[in-house]
């Protein structure tokens, strides 16, 4: 695509994510939003399959959240939260606390996902160190997991698997394991935490779905499992829903469906409504009471430059306000039945071997994508924004797409999969 003079000057010297710069297709030049589509410079449109990584659950330029922009825009768009505090903030935090299960009410606010399970590794570990534990500093996680992007997640990232596998050696070592998905599983688990369990500060899981390691669902017993295992070794339990949060699952949260209550919760995407960056880690009562102290290296000394951002702070209150006044569960419930009826016939495609829905999330699993470059191409021509990876071909839709968009979306993969990938 030939595009305006910005993209052809800007593109000199961008570097862009997850991108083998020499190979891969030049990205396409955004210029506006509106609903769940995305204009091109050339003025075509795109349906939006995945919204934007997951996080513009209400579409593009709610008129709502544009609006608590603008206003925070005039009064004060940002302020230090080192000696000072400010309403949107601090109102945000009261509202996640009632919302979140059980005693998890103090909120730490960082600017990334990344950064929000950085800050719950922190806590984990700092936990133990205030309290005189010194040989707490591992992290438990799982295979097919991603936590982020920073050195320190990637090292609880899943270390064959992921993204970051050129990185061994460079990074802390931590225990990864197999969810306990069985028996045999959850035997394993339970020797491992029964055998190293004093040198592990807490157990980190993506629950119900482990979305970056290729959309992999489990169970809710696998969270129960975890919590009775935390329980029985002594150690933190941290759920990282920054990808499930927010209703993604069909419940606002995914651990509700458990009904377990986590030790840390990290948040973030759709906390905005993919309107600005903004993440968010919150501890329950005992945690935080940890760090209470008369000596100040028992502070939690972490401390983002733009946390609690106010205007990103008042984006997320606006779409808190958005989930008060329509139901967004039985949208993503809708979304679901439609997906599961219009991407089941994948099925029967070549390469496809499975496919799953849960809540909003659909996603047709091939055995191999033999072209990525042309793959994506084919979805751009049928007029939708749908990003694969690995192997997968998924779709994360904005809760309030029409049915008829929807449609577009799945009729787009049916087409493009049945021809050779």
């Amino acid at each position: 695509m030939h595009g305006p003079q910005w993209l052809e000057r800007g593109m000199k010297h961008v570097w862009l994510p997850y991108t083998q710069m020499r190979t891969t297709l030049p990205p396409l030049p955004a210029v506006g939003t509106h609903g769940r589509t995305i204009t091109l410079a050339d003025g075509s449109e795109l349906v939006d399959g995945i919204a934007s990584w997951w996080t513009a659950c209400h579409g593009y330029n709610h008129p709502h959240i544009r609006a608590a922009v603008s206003a925070q825009l005039e009064c004060m768009p940002h302020v230090m939260f080192g000696g000072l505090v400010n309403e949107p903030a601090l109102t945000l935090a009261s509202r996640l606390a009632a919302l979140l299960p059980g005693d998890l009410e103090r909120v730490f606010f960082t600017d990334s996902g990344s950064v929000a399970v950085e800050v719950a590794m922190k806590m984990a570990i700092q936990y133990w160190l205030n309290r005189g534990r010194t040989g707490r500093t591992k992290l438990l996680a799982f295979r097919g997991g991603y936590h982020g992007d920073t050195m320190a997640t990637m090292a609880i990232c899943d270390p064959d698997e992921g993204m970051h596998s050129l990185y061994q050696g460079a990074l802390p070592e931590h225990f990864i394991a197999d969810l306990p998905v069985d028996a045999d599983s959850t035997r394993a688990l339970d020797d491992l935490l029964a055998q190293s369990g004093d040198s592990i500060a807490a157990i980190i899981v993506e629950p119900l779905v482990q979305g970056a390691g290729g959309m992999l669902f489990h169970s809710p017993d696998v969270l129960r499992t975890l919590r009775m295992l935390a329980d029985r070794h002594g150690v933190l339990l941290v759920l990282d829903e920054i990808f499930t949060g927010f209703g993604r699952t069909g419940t606002m949260f995914a651990c509700e469906q458990a009904g377990i209550v986590p030790d840390i919760i990290t948040l973030s995407k759709a906390l905005t409504a993919g309107t600005m960056a903004l993440a968010a880690t919150v501890a329950r009562t005992h945690v935080f009471d940890a760090f209470l102290s008369d000596n100040p290296l028992h502070a939690l000394m972490h401390g983002p430059t733009f946390m609690a951002n106010a205007m990103a702070c008042a984006c997320a209150n606006a779409s808190l306000d958005l989930f008060e006044r329509e139901d967004c569960l039985e949208q993503v419930a809708r979304i679901g039945r439609q997906m599961r009826t219009e991407l089941e016939p994948c099925r029967s495609l070549p390469h496809v071997v499975d496919v799953r829905v849960l809540g909003a999330i659909g996603v047709v699993e091939l055995d191999h994508i033999r072209d990525m470059n042309a793959l994506k191409a084919a979805l751009v021509a049928q007029g939708v924004w749908v990003r694969p990876f690995r192997n997968i071909v998924y779709l994360t839709p904005a809760f309030n797409m029409t049915t008829t968009e929807l449609g577009r979306l799945t009729a787009a993969i049916r087409t493009v999969l049945a021809q050779p990938v």
